[in-house]
Formats: C-alpha cells, structure tokens, sequence
C-alpha cells in the first residue's frame, strides 16, 4: 500500500506541471504599449489573434519608462510602442534582458506650430520644444537641422544632444519635455517635434508640420516600431502568433483606413 501511495505522488507530481502551463496557456498574451493610437492597432490584431487560437490583453502606459519595465518583471509578455534606439538605450541603462523582435508601424514624427507657416518664419530667440528622453532628443535635434535652424557636430550622429549645437544663428531657446506634453507645448513655444501618436490625439497632420521625418531618408530607423520580448521568451509560440496576426492583411488595411498617412504598416 505504501508503495501504491508513493507511484500514485509520483504521478500527480509529474501531472501537476502539465495542469499548470495548460492554465498559463489559457490566460490571454499581455501586450503592453503607450497610451493612444497604438493599443487600437493592437486591439485589431487581438482580433485576428483569438481566431489562431491566442487571447491578447492589450495594457496601455503613460509613462515610456514603464513597458520595459514592466516587460522585465514578467507582467506583461511583449510590448510595441519603441524603436531599436529606444530598447537598445534602455537595455544598456537598465541591464533588462530584453530582445527586439519584428518591426510593426511606421511613425513618422514631425515639427509643428501653431503660430508659424515656415520654418523660415521662426523668430529669433524662440523657443523650441524636444523630447526629453536621450534617443528621442537626438532624433528631434537631427529634423532640427534638416529643417535649417541648427546645426550640429559632424561627429554628433545619432546620438546628437543639446551639447552637439554648434550652430544656432537665431539663438533658439531649446526646451526639452516629455513627449506626452509637447502637443499641448505648442501654445507657449514656437515650434515643437511631436511623434505621430501624440499628433494624432492632438488632432496634428502631418502633411501641414513645418518639417517630417518622411523627408528624411537616415531617420527611417526612428520611427519604424518594434516589438520587444524578454530573451527567454523570445520564441514563445504565443507571441509568434500574435506578431503573426499583428502583421497579418487585416491589420494592415486597418491601419491604412483609419490613421490617413500618419501610421503605417513597416511590412
């Protein structure tokens, strides 16, 4: 009898694993993003995703800080709302064991006014308003110049900071905020870099900024998106599924018809 109690352990010990990943299998794929247009894009490939078997929660942040985070901790599964320059800063700052996976939109960022119709028409001594993250900064200072208001050290590149102005004829005051608060910036500065989810809540086109990142051929790596996974979940047939279906020709047309140029599919 004791020997038909300990196989019989054995063998609720060797089951009990299995029940456990089936009831993880069960609990919808956490996908986490910033605030705005990007969780709809999400939303519409949790559609597609539930019919290839995979749930998805979509988990908006206000903070950019926090779906990294979030993601190394383990409560969520994967994230979009980041280029590579972003993951990869935040990975070297933080030591996060995260990956980047397949790219999924294209957000074009632009410089903006509501005072002003050229760029030419800023006065001297404006002020202008950048994001205040490192990577986002570099990408707005480098429009910036493309647009002929700065200019920055040869050796800048693109990991330019306000250090890296070596010109500045109209001695412009640069203001740096967090990307959440430049659109509404627009009523106290005289031009600001807005990327395309804040612009499109803020009810900015694109096709009237002052300058875009679209006419900027190096910038492209800025403003492609990617999904973002830890290392040790990065071939998680839950998460190949739902990029699947994110990528997928449903998801596409939704984003050609709803966002009018501002967002676009990267595949």
């Amino acid at each position: 009898m004791r020997g038909l109690a300990l196989a019989l352990a054995g063998v609720l010990s060797l089951a009990a694993p299995h029940g456990a990943l089936a009831q993880a299998a069960d609990k919808p794929l956490k996908v986490g993003v910033s605030a705005g247009p990007y969780g709809d894009i999400l939303r519409e490939a949790a559609k597609v995703s539930e019919k290839n078997g995979v749930k998805a929660e979509i988990i908006e942040f206000t903070d950019w800080n926090q779906p990294n985070a979030a993601l190394q901790a383990g409560d969520i599964d994967l994230n979009n709302f980041q280029h590579k320059f972003y993951l990869a800063n935040q990975v070297k700052a933080r030591n996060y064991q995260l990956v980047a996976l397949d790219e999924s939109i294209l957000v074009p960022a632009g410089i903006y006014s509501k005072a002003y119709a050229r760029v030419a028409d800023l006065p001297n001594g404006a002020k202008i308003a950048i994001p205040n993250d490192p990577t986002n900064a570099a990408r707005a200072l480098l429009l910036f110049q493309k647009a002929g208001l700065i200019k920055l050290k040869a050796s800048a590149g693109l990991n330019a900071s306000i250090l890296d102005v070596e010109e500045n004829p109209k001695k412009l005051q640069i203001v740096e905020l967090d990307a959440a608060q430049l659109p509404r910036s627009l009523d106290d500065v005289g031009a600001a870099f807005v990327s395309s989810n804040y612009a499109y809540l803020a009810g900015l086109d694109l096709r009237k900024a002052l300058a875009a990142e679209t006419q900027v051929a190096e910038l492209k790596p800025y403003f492609t998106l990617l999904f973002a996974a830890r290392d040790d979940r990065k071939d998680d047939p839950r998460i190949k599924t739902f990029i699947a279906a994110y990528r997928s020709q449903q998801v596409k047309d939704f984003i050609i018809e709803k966002f009018n140029g501002t967002i676009l599919p990267a595949w």
